[in-house]
């Protein structure tokens, strides 16, 4: 039985922990995450609105009826009573109505087509944001995680050189200000790692929000990922595009049309109507003293018009405020596009200059680790002093961390410069995932 067993584990045992990557918890995060599950509900509301419009353009069938018991007196005027009937009418009819013309639903069937266009245009902004969030979510623990990383590192290094100066000023050859300083240093990395491990968690519980559970181990970025060049490789492209196809800007533009065709259906107010309106039904009522109860069968068929003529000014009323409504939208939909030309131009410059920022420290942590190593060299044969060593130390942690920080921050511009103008999707998850590294868990 222990062997049995041991034949089921042991290939879990084998291999490496493999880390969650980002398109996996992306993929989660589609399931579980209440506010996307709040916008596809909002979707498939929106796409009812073409049905409802439709349904003022079709025929519409009603059924009525009622039944009374009736207990007159019929007499005579100023005479003797002639009779007391007591009886039971009824009345039932089927009415068809089919409108002919009728502006306003039309205008109406109009917006509808366009309201369900925007809710699709809304739906696919809220998958957007998901991808951001969650990348920004994702990327916040992994920084967290490096920044920890590091700051233990620190730590590490500076309680070494805190017992190799207590061990030196024992033996005479360090003063007590290089064991002061080195204290001082370890006390202040141990505050650093305390607020380090908050940070962390405050991270990993942000990103529980949105995937309903714990993340687990994280895939940080491969340390040869090549981050690539907005293409095209020019920003007024780039602008041009957010200005055109922004999703902000698309909903905005269909909130404009909505209230264009607002102004011409409040201007219907003024337009007769015309309908055609079929009747069939039976009625039982009391005819006269000598015919008693009569039943009549009924059919009907006719045209009918509606011509408004005054109604206190309400229609003009309204076609103000419809036209004023269109006003605004456009305004509106003049900033969406100044905001996504802007968006555009801020991300795109966040990718280069990070790109380039990247470079930078990528040198800078070449430089920064020889610098350790020649201040580790003089600090043995006593041409430095331990604080040398201290600091050296601390620049390559922080310029690994920097590094750390401008990567993932150039990964989330590249994101935002895609969502900018409205081309972000599931590709370009796939894209990112594709630098990072399940095997080295985060």
């Amino acid at each position: 039985m222990k062997k049995l067993a041991w034949l089921l584990v042991s290939p879990l045992l084998s291999g490496p922990l493999m880390a969650a990557d980002l398109l996996q918890v992306y993929q989660e995060a589609q399931s579980n995450d209440p506010t996307f599950a709040a916008a596809r509900a909002t979707l498939e509301a929106g796409r009812e609105k073409m049905p409802q419009a439709r349904a003022g353009l079709l025929p519409a069938l009603n059924m009525s009826g009622n039944t009374l018991w009736n207990e007159n007196e019929v007499a005579m005027h100023g005479g003797s009573t002639l009779a007391k009937p007591h009886y039971n009418s009824n009345t039932y009819q089927l009415t068809l109505s089919q409108p002919l013309f009728r502006w306003q639903n039309w205008v109406s069937y109009d917006q509808s087509k366009i309201q369900v266009a925007q809710a699709e245009v809304n739906f696919t902004q809220a998958r957007q944001d998901l991808i951001l969030r969650v990348a920004q979510a994702y990327f916040d623990v992994i920084y967290a995680s490096e920044n920890l990383k590091a700051v233990e590192a620190n730590k590490q290094a500076i309680s070494q050189q805190l017992e190799s100066a207590k061990k030196n000023f024992e033996v005479g050859t360090a003063t007590i200000t290089d064991t002061h300083e080195a204290q001082a240093r370890y006390d202040l990395a141990l505050a650093q790692e305390i607020a380090a491990q908050s940070d962390l968690e405050v991270k990993q519980r942000a990103l529980q929000s949105i995937i309903g559970r714990e993340a687990g181990p994280l895939a940080p970025t491969r340390k040869d990922a090549q981050l690539a060049q907005p293409q095209p490789a020019d920003m007024s492209q780039w602008v041009a595009a957010a200005e055109k196809d922004s999703l902000s800007v698309q909903v905005q533009q269909a909130n404009a049309d909505i209230a264009a065709r607002e102004v011409d259906k409040q201007r219907a107010g003024h337009y007769p109507t015309l309908d055609l309106v079929a009747n069939v039904g039976s009625s039982k009522s009391f005819g006269s003293t000598t015919l008693g109860l009569v039943d009549t069968d009924f059919q009907n068929v006719g045209l009918q018009i509606n011509v408004p003529l005054f109604l206190g000014g309400q229609v003009a009323s309204r076609q103000r405020e419809a036209a004023a409504n269109r006003g605004a939208a456009l305004s509106t939909l003049e900033a969406a596009r100044r905001g996504a030309a802007l968006s555009a131009r801020q991300y795109y410059l966040g990718v280069s200059n990070g790109l380039a920022q990247v470079r930078a420290l990528k040198a800078a942590l070449i430089s920064s680790q020889s610098a350790l190593e020649s201040n580790k060299l003089g600090y043995e044969v006593g041409v430095r002093i331990n604080i040398d060593v201290l600091n050296a130390e601390n620049q390559v942690y922080v310029t690994r961390r920097d590094l750390a920080k401008a990567t993932l921050d150039t990964l989330m511009a590249q994101l935002r410069l895609k969502a900018a103008v409205g081309s972000l999707g599931d590709d370009d998850v796939a894209e990112i995932n594709a630098l990072l590294d399940p095997s080295n868990a985060r």
